[in-house]
């Protein structure tokens, strides 16, 4: 792209999926010309597309789709199943059931990521690049804003804490347990605002040319001071992880793509796109802003309830809806009411800001029924596979050092938990490293970089991060340990290593806590986590996801101060 250009640069199209495209357009030139001839000389139509017609033209398209999210969901669930059935020498209950699960959570991703890519991206990306050019500060601002806060609410990974909660026990973790099932509604506005304000501060940064180091430390410096109030209150210390999971779960799909389209062009329009890794750097705020809205939410619960004991029960407090009470009606309706806003609003500001009509509208509906579908498929497949099966983990993982259902431990208590921590570990190392956008993450600091970041060692180091943050995070739910020390321990190192890190690898190490927690790693930990804490009798089963975030962080932070101190040393 020429600089000081505000048109987006042409996108990069990865060799195989070249030549697929390739194929598939052969195939349909071929078509066409059988079609034309067909009419010259019979004045006839032609006859209708046969069977292997299609499967020849779409095998291609969706064999690379699908194969990405396999290989993603198809290893983790391997190993969870042989770790049970070899280790543990216990059988998956209901297997047939949660492949299938298995089977409709790639398909919806596969759909999902497609109806993304033709339904969204295209507002967004156009968006991106033509309203800070047409538009003052302020309605940037505002639009960003909007974006971050309802791009939340169509996360596929969101609809996972309804059902983490619904395991908790009332009387252990009481506002725990009603912010999870009562006002579930309170929870994802208040992850929604704080995604908004994260993006905002962004553009903000993009505009001002703000360093990201200073920006982290501003930010992390009121979080864990919010974290500290809530730890230090027992009526709030249940929620503390909680509230830094909800920073990994809004990294997703969904908000990442459209709110980096929107900085990017920002960062454009400002001139500053010249800095090769300035378009890193929001993912960052988006972890980091949930968790503090959701402990000031908190906070304002316990102010308005004092005694959660004295309230109603309400229907459906105890446990989630059983998947066939899930019908595809009433899935379809909830995927509607989680994307159509989103879809709003992006046609919206197109419309009536930009001023632009609707080009390729075929296109767009395409895209926007297939997320529709995606979300619905994955929502089916989250009830019956990814839940099921991560809490089935948690509850045989302790019969390796623990009694469980007044059976013997498996295992002297020291190897036990040992193999515990090495299971956690192997699952964060295994899911990271099988993560599509880690890898194609790699690619571009690798060519950002100029080779000084090579993506295998950034793979490797920030999988080795999400594997001890992981293995850590288990082992507070196995010992009961605090979540504020941890936290505190955690990012105080990662602040040490901000402070002394370049600002280019701040914001690198820090985004790449963002890229771990995709769509299937989220419930999944976050079953595995309830179902744990339940066989061990712990309080909670959350701080998972917030230890596999706070890791990589530590390592990539590490792993640039080791290429800083090398370079350094050739000179």
């Amino acid at each position: 792209m020429r600089p000081g250009s505000t048109e987006p640069p042409a996108p990069r199209i990865r060799y195989g999926e070249f030549l697929s495209a390739v194929r598939v357009k052969q195939r349909l030139v071929s078509y066409n010309e059988v079609h034309t001839r067909s009419l010259d000389h019979g004045g006839n139509a032609a006859p209708a597309l046969r069977l292997i017609d299609l499967h020849r033209l779409l095998t291609p398209y969706v064999s690379v789709r699908f194969l990405e999210q396999a290989r993603a969901v198809v290893p983790l669930a391997l190993f969870l199943a042989l770790f049970q059935i070899a280790a543990l020498r216990s059988s998956v209950i209901e297997g047939e059931e949660i492949a299938f699960g298995m089977l409709a959570v790639m398909l919806g991703l596969m759909f999902f990521m497609d109806g993304v890519k033709y339904g969204l991206m295209p507002f967004s990306e156009n968006i991106g690049f033509k309203l800070p050019d047409r538009s003052p500060t302020a309605a940037v601002l505002a639009f960003a804003f909007l974006l971050g806060g309802i791009a939340t609410f169509a996360e596929p990974a969101i609809g996972a804490l309804r059902a983490a909660g619904a395991g908790l026990d009332p009387a252990r973790t009481p506002w725990l347990h009603l912010l999870l099932t009562r006002y579930p509604g309170r929870l994802v506005l208040a992850v929604g605002t704080g995604v908004g304000a994260a993006v905002v501060l962004g553009m903000l940064r993009f505009i001002y040319g703000w360093r990201m180091k200073t920006l982290v430390i501003a930010v992390l410096l009121p979080c864990l001071a919010a974290s500290v109030y809530a730890g230090l209150d027992p009526r709030l210390a249940p929620i503390l992880g909680l509230a830094w999971d909800c920073g990994a779960i809004t990294t997703g799909p969904v908000t990442v793509p459209l709110v980096l389209a929107l900085g990017i062009g920002v960062s454009a329009a400002a001139g500053r796109q010249d800095n090769p890794l300035s378009g890193f750097g929001i993912v960052t705020l988006a972890s980091l802003f949930p968790a503090t809205a959701v402990i000031l939410v908190a906070a304002g619960l316990v102010a308005e309830v004092p005694d959660p004991a004295l309230l109603p029960a309400i229907v459906g407090a105890d446990g989630a809806l059983a998947w066939w009470d899930r019908t595809p009606v009433a899935e379809i309706l909830a995927s509607l009411r989680a994307i159509a806003p989103l879809i709003l609003l992006l046609w919206l500001a197109q419309r009536f800001v930009l001023g632009e009509k609707l080009a390729r509208r075929q296109v767009v509906v395409y895209g926007v029924v297939m997320a529709v579908l995606g979300m619905s498929l994955f929502n089916v497949g989250l009830t019956i596979g990814l839940t099921p099966l991560g809490e089935q983990a948690g509850k045989v993982v302790p019969s390796a050092f623990h009694a469980v259902n007044g059976g013997a431990p498996l295992y002297p208590y020291p190897f036990g938990v040992s193999l515990t921590l090495l299971f956690a570990a192997t699952i964060g190392y295994g899911a990271t490293v099988a993560e599509p956008a880690l890898s194609a993450m790699g690619v571009t600091v690798e060519n950002l970089t100029n080779g000084a970041f090579p993506r295998p060692l950034l793979i490797r180091s920030v999988a080795v991060g999400v594997a001890l943050g992981t293995a850590l995070g288990v082992a507070k739910i196995i010992f009961q340990w605090p979540m504020l020390p941890l936290l505190l321990g955690a990012y105080t190192v990662a602040l040490v290593g901000t402070v002394l890190s370049l600002d280019e690898y701040v914001s690198l190490a820090w985004d790449s806590a963002g890229v771990t927690t995709g769509p299937v790693t989220v419930p999944l930990v976050l079953a595995l986590g309830i179902g744990l804490s339940k066989a061990v009798g712990a309080m909670e089963g959350f701080g998972i996801l917030a230890m596999a975030s706070a890791g990589p962080i530590i390592s990539v932070l590490a792993v640039g101060l080791w290429i800083r101190r090398r370079s350094d040393a050739r000179t």
